[in-house]
């Protein structure tokens, strides 16, 4: 196994991380369009005009929705496939075999560790394989592409929702790293389970430890719930905020007659476009960094020979 996790991504992935980019590429771009065609809408029923235009406007706003929602339906499929095979390739490179078919014999600590990998640890990294590079392509692509329509709209009011998201810059980071070494804490003693329940011939608890290290994986487990809906609370918190700047700045600006109503509409459901990715983009940074802990956890194994490649060194 490569050192590196994007290595191993690429390995097992390849050209079919270069065909998801492009699928996420085209989905940001369509989903950015429909806030023009919901501004023009808003501002063409307010003025009065005849409803042709809106007609219109309304059935183009409906085959952009329909578009995203196929590209986005093909996106997911794709990228659950490739994570799929992921998971398919670190299962099978668990069983290891020597020349000839001969099977290696393991140690009970070694086979406990295979024994983890296998049912519980292949998913999560596999999993994440998928949207290592279309991911934050896509959600970083719809962040800068909504950004830059709002500052077109009205500058003041984009850069002060720009603000707002300011402060998770500093609590994500931290935040994220306590879990990360919750993370590895519970995957190591979940390791020790399993190759203590290999070495006893099964779920034989003789000296109390396997009840000690399932109450600790319990403390661990409830320490990474805390911090985890601490953050998105706080992100909910920051986000409405954004929406409170939204209708006391756009307000103030259609009573002095500086911007449409539609702006204000346009300006809420960008905040909401803006936020999906912003929190998907958080999702996916804690994501990589708790799954960089287990792919490093994986390499260690190899080097104990629990994963094919490893027993034969």
């Amino acid at each position: 196994m490569p050192r590196s996790l994007y290595r191993f991504i690429w390995q097992v992935s390849g050209a079919h991380q270069l065909w998801i980019t492009v699928l996420s590429i085209l989905l940001f771009g369509i989903g950015t369009s429909s806030l023009e065609v919901q501004r023009r809408i808003v501002n063409d029923a307010l003025r009065g005009g005849i409803y042709g235009p809106i007609f219109t406007l309304a059935g183009l706003y409906l085959s952009i929705s329909l578009a995203e929602g196929l590209v986005k339906l093909c996106l997911n499929i794709y990228r659950n496939w490739i994570g799929e095979r992921a998971v398919r390739t670190l299962r099978q490179s668990v069983f290891v075999a020597g020349q000839g078919g001969a099977i290696v014999p393991v140690p009970d600590l070694t086979e406990g560790i295979q024994l983890s990998i296998v049912l519980e640890e292949a998913d999560p990294l596999g999993g994440f394989v998928g949207e290592a590079f279309s991911e934050p392509v896509l959600q970083a692509g719809v962040l800068i592409s909504v950004v830059g329509y709002l500052l077109y709209l009205q500058p003041l009011m984009a850069l002060v929702v720009v603000f707002v998201f300011f402060p998770q810059i500093g609590f994500v980071p931290l935040m994220q790293n306590a879990i990360n070494r919750r993370v590895q804490m519970r995957v190591g003693l979940l390791r020790e389970m399993s190759g203590a329940i290999v070495g006893a011939g099964g779920a034989v608890d003789g000296d109390g430890r396997q009840h000690t290290r399932i109450h600790t994986i319990f403390l661990q487990n409830m320490a990474i719930y805390k911090l985890k809906f601490s953050m998105n609370f706080l992100m909910n918190l920051m986000t409405q905020l954004g929406v409170t700047a939204i209708l006391a700045l756009g307000g103030y600006f259609v009573v002095l007659g500086q911007i449409e109503i539609g702006t204000v509409v346009a300006f809420l459901s960008g905040l909401s476009r803006i936020n999906d990715p912003w929190g998907d983009l958080v999702t996916w940074y804690r994501d990589l960094q708790a799954t960089r802990v287990k792919y490093r956890l994986l390499c260690e194994a190899q080097k104990l020979g629990a994963i094919a490649g490893g027993a034969g060194e």
